[in-house]
C-alpha cells in the first residue's frame, strides 16, 4: 500500500470537526485505518462518511475524553477491532467564554482542564501501554500557540495548553527507549468552528485574531493535519518531545 501511514491503525479524538476531522481524513488518505472519536456523534458520523466516501477505512468511537473510563473503553475497542494502535492524535479540546483570570467561573476552569489537559493525560495513560506492548507507536498531542505565550482573557485555555506541552515532553523522555514517540503540534489561528465562534463575539475580537495571522490569512485545518500525519509516520522516526509550531511564523516576531 502507498501512503505515509499505510497499514497503521490510528485514533483521533475530537475528530468530529476542525483539526481533528482534517487529521482523521488525512490519516485515512495516507493508508491508516482510523478510529474517529468524538463526544459529538453527529460530527463524528460526518467525518466517518467523508472518509468512507473517499475510499478510506474508519469506524466511529463515542468518547468523552474528560472521562477516563470512556477513554479506556475507546482504546480497548480499537485494539479489539484492529489488533493494535500505532498512532494517536489527541486533539479534543474546548474553549469556553473566558474573561479576566479573577473573573473566571469555577465551572469554566474545571471544564477546560477536564477536557484539554486531563483528557490528554487519560488518552496517553491508555495509549502508551498498548504501544509499548506492540513495540512502538506515535502520539501527537494538540497544544496551541497559547501553549508558549500568554493568552489574555483565556487563562484557563492557556494553562491547559502549556500543560499539554509538559505532559508531551515528559512522556517523550520516559519512552525514549520503548519505541513510543510523543510530540505536540501548536496551531496558531486556524479556521475551525471553535475559532469562528470566538470571532463571532465581536468585531474587535475578530480583528485581533485576523491580525495575528501574519501571512494575511487564517490557517486551514488541513495544513495542520499534514504535520500530524508526518509526525505519526515512520518518516519522523527520530522526532520525539518536539513542540511544532504551525502558525505561519507569527510567534517568530
Amino acid at each position: 500500500m502507498d501512503g505515509l501511514v499505510a497499514g497503521k491503525v490510528a485514533l483521533v479524538t475530537g475528530a468530529g470537526s476542525g483539526i481533528g476531522r482534517a487529521a482523521a481524513r488525512a490519516l485515512a488518505r495516507e493508508g491508516a485505518r482510523v478510529a474517529v472519536a468524538d463526544v459529538d456523534r453527529a460530527g463524528g458520523e460526518e467525518t466517518l462518511a467523508a472518509i468512507r466516501s473517499a475510499g478510506g477505512q474508519a469506524e466511529l468511537v463515542a468518547c468523552d475524553v474528560s472521562r477516563d473510563a470512556e477513554v479506556a473503553a475507546a482504546v480497548r475497542s480499537v485494539v479489539e477491532r484492529w489488533g493494535r494502535l500505532d498512532c494517536a492524535v489527541n486533539n479534543a479540546g474546548v474553549a469556553t467564554e473566558g474573561g479576566l483570570l479573577h473573573q473566571l467561573t469555577l465551572e469554566e476552569w474545571e471544564r477546560t482542564l477536564a477536557v484539554n489537559l486531563s483528557g490528554v493525560f487519560y488518552c496517553m495513560r491508555h495509549e502508551i501501554p498498548v504501544m509499548i506492548g506492540q513495540g512502538g507507536g506515535a502520539i501527537v498531542n494538540t497544544s496551541s500557540g497559547a501553549g508558549v505565550v500568554a493568552a489574555p482573557l483565556l487563562a484557563h485555555y492557556c494553562a491547559t495548553k502549556h500543560g499539554v506541552l509538559g505532559l508531551t515532553k515528559t512522556a517523550a523522555q520516559e519512552n525514549a527507549r520503548t519505541g513510543v514517540r510523543v510530540n505536540a503540534i501548536l496551531p496558531g489561528v486556524v479556521d475551525t468552528p471553535m475559532l469562528q465562534r470566538h470571532m463571532a463575539k465581536g468585531p474587535l475580537i475578530e480583528q485581533g485574531i485576523r491580525a495575528a495571522a501574519l501571512r494575511g490569512s487564517l490557517g486551514r485545518p488541513e495544513e495542520v493535519a499534514e504535520a500530524a500525519v508526518w509526525l505519526c509516520s515512520d518518516r519522523a522516526s527520530l522526532v520525539s518531545g518536539v513542540s511544532l509550531v504551525l502558525d505561519g511564523g507569527a510567534l517568530g516576531r
